[in-house]
């Protein structure tokens, strides 16, 4: 399974690859939304995408939109990974096609729990 990791921390990025090679993941990685779109446009297919909710040039949000605004990216399952504790936003994320989220910080246990939610 491949999966996508979004976010514009090199730590945060590396913990997330790290807990997704764990569960057997081929992990790559884009440093913010835009970066993520053309892996995306390049042909690239991930079965989920952990995505930071706060990036520079592209928030989480617009991702989420753009992403599951085109048919091809129906089965990727996205999970949002954040530090933001409002409920209105993680229902908006949920709303708009986020299939779960994280909250910062995590442990990789916490991350394994959130894939077998997903059905990964």
């Amino acid at each position: 399974m491949r999966a996508l990791v979004v976010d514009d921390s090199s730590a945060m990025r590396a913990m997330l690859r790290l807990a997704l090679k764990k569960q057997g993941f081929e992990v790559a990685e884009a440093k913010h939304g835009v970066e993520a779109l053309s892996r995306l446009a390049a042909g690239g297919e991930f079965d989920l995408m952990l995505v930071d909710w706060n990036m520079p040039e592209m928030d989480a949000f617009e991702l989420l939109r753009r992403v599951r605004s085109d048919t091809a990216h129906d089965r990727t399952r996205i999970i949002m990974v954040t530090t933001e504790t409002g409920m209105e936003q993680m229902s908006e994320a949920l709303a708009a096609g986020a299939n779960d989220y994280i909250m910062k910080p995590f442990t990789f246990e916490v991350v394994a729990d959130k894939l077998r939610l997903v059905g990964l």
